[in-house]
């Protein structure tokens, strides 16, 4: 007896519109029943998570700070995976953007005028697109696995913030602590509120409405959809597969690199050796749970938004360590997948055949 995946004739549309709410709703169910196995009250706990950082409205602006950045990252991502294209290093693009944006108030911090932002914006969205090209070129050139090339080189950004801030760009008066110097005003995003909330937030919103605008009322956001579902009808339309690899990782690595600069210039206001708690990894969720619609991912980013708010909350009420948002994070990435694959694909448990037997007991013998 074997498990094979048969795919379907035609698929629901209802289902395929409700599938995010169901991987929700068993995700919630798996957390409850996680809380009961350590011992907690489930219901407290899923209280703590979803319901408790909405209370106020200091978290309510922090629950801002946070879906910025997922929403940035997640709606350049749903470009990439509309068209096939698997970005998976959105991570290290959101690092280089914040250390190409922050090289401005570090190694000249005497500039200060109405220039120095703007040029900070640019510089971040440059750097995120700089490192996002090493992959296009390498999957054009040569063909290789751009998952592999682009997770791998979130790492060298890492290691590279690292050394920059425990190095050279450690900040000469902050008593050997591994940080940059603090940056001015001038290299700080405005402030929305009396808050941490900043500008970055409308980055992010004017992001999703031109991706909206592109993808549903656009030559490029058909010639995405033609090429992520049917390439060889793209190959006949005369769209170029290529320019889409460099297109798609060139709009989601500058988002990244946008994401980057904007949280470290509003948020944190200077580099550190960790500036994200897993946004680009996050963000994939982010645009899997939002159906690769950019209006989705808004509405996905604020949810995963919510869980670091709430995991971070249940660390204070309930004494429960961060890794427990992430497995809230990993358990809706799953539902998610899962519910997708049983929409498009049903499960038939089939024999095995005669020669495929025959082939496995002459391996084993």
């Amino acid at each position: 007896m074997q498990l094979d995946l048969e795919r379907r004739a035609e698929h629901s549309r209802v289902m395929a519109l409700l599938s995010p709410v169901i991987a929700l709703v068993l995700t919630l169910v798996s957390g409850a029943i996680l809380f009961a196995a350590i011992g907690q009250d489930p219901l407290a706990a899923l209280y703590a998570f979803f319901i408790e950082p909405l209370t106020a409205s200091w978290s309510l602006q922090e629950l801002v700070v946070k879906a910025t950045p997922l929403v940035l990252i997640g709606v350049g991502l749903a470009v990439c995976f509309l068209s096939n294209t698997w970005n998976i290093g959105a991570e290290g693009q959101f690092t280089a953007g914040a250390i190409a944006g922050s090289m401005l108030p570090i190694l000249l911090p005497g500039f200060e005028n109405v220039l120095t932002l703007p040029l900070m914006l640019l510089m971040g969205i440059a750097g995120g697109m700089a490192i996002a090209a090493i992959p296009a070129f390498l999957k054009v050139r040569f063909g290789t696995n751009e998952i592999l090339t682009s997770l791998m080189l979130v790492y060298v950004a890492q290691l590279l913030l690292d050394y920059l801030v425990r190095g050279p760009w450690r900040d000469p008066d902050g008593y050997n602590f591994p940080e940059s110097r603090l940056f001015t005003d001038a290299a700080t995003l405005p402030a929305l509120a009396d808050g941490r909330m900043h500008f970055g937030a409308i980055f992010a919103l004017i992001a999703v409405l031109v991706l909206t605008i592109m993808l549903l009322s656009s030559l490029k956001g058909f010639e995405i959809r033609v090429l992520g579902q049917a390439p060889r009808a793209g190959r006949f339309a005369g769209f170029s597969r290529n320019r889409m690899v460099w297109f798609a990782f060139l709009v989601s690595g500058g988002l990244a690199g946008l994401a980057g600069i904007s949280e470290v210039s509003g948020a944190i206001n200077q580099l550190t050796p960790v500036i994200s708690p897993g946004y680009g990894f996050t963000a994939i969720i982010v645009a899997f749970l939002g159906r690769l619609n950019p209006i989705g991912v808004l509405l996905s980013g604020l949810l995963l938004a919510l869980s670091y708010l709430g995991g971070e909350a249940a660390q204070v009420s309930l004494g429960l360590t961060d890794k427990t948002a992430r497995v809230f994070q990993g358990m809706l990435l799953f539902y998610v997948l899962a519910c997708d694959t049983l929409i498009l694909y049903r499960i038939r448990f089939t024999q095995p055949s005669a020669a495929g037997a025959g082939a496995v007991q002459g391996k084993g013998a």
